[in-house]
């Protein structure tokens, strides 16, 4: 309902002057009953999901509740930070190749023994390597295959060949 009326013979708009006002209240049965079912809404949702927390506790229960005092990330002992690491490289390398240059017990019970690289390739070339026959070879498996060819690349030393880089760049020349 509109607050203007049309005046017929010159299509002008004027307000009417009779309806200042909303002449009736809000209707208050209205507005109860919406709270009423907002209300038992709410109350329905709250006891569903009380009744599925417990549900859930049941099926798989959590266990104690955890503390914050517990579990402390223990921070692990010695330094955190290499405070030399060239130094550390060099040791370590200087370390492997002396494992790698030298003889040593692997497992002195056992037998086993470290050789050098040059000593154990040396006797790869006399003795050879051991062989089996083609009719003891596993089933699905070719005989005559021969090991593929890979070719040295300079990386080869890996993170040691920097100790060596500076080793030969720092030695006096004659």
């Amino acid at each position: 309902m509109s607050m203007e009326t049309k005046d017929r013979r010159s299509g002008h708009i004027e307000p009417n002057r009779e309806a200042g006002y909303e002449r009736r209240d809000a209707n208050i049965r209205s507005l109860l009953e919406f709270g009423f079912w907002l209300a038992m809404v709410l109350v329905v949702t709250l006891l569903s999901m009380k009744l599925a927390y417990h549900y859930f506790a049941k099926m798989e229960p959590v266990g104690a509740p955890a503390s914050p005092f517990t579990n402390v990330r223990e921070i692990p002992a010695g330094p955190l930070l290499q405070a030399m690491p060239h130094v550390d490289l060099q040791t370590y390398c200087e370390d492997q190749e002396q494992q790698v240059n030298t003889y040593g017990w692997v497992d002195q019970q056992a037998g086993a023994v470290r050789l050098p690289v040059d000593r154990a390739m040396d006797l790869i070339l006399e003795r050879g390597l051991p062989t089996r026959a083609a009719s003891q070879a596993p089933p699905g498996s070719s005989a005559q295959a021969e090991a593929p060819f890979l070719p040295v690349t300079q990386d080869a030393q890996g993170q040691c060949s920097f100790v060596e880089d500076q080793r030969i760049s720092e030695a006096p020349i004659e």
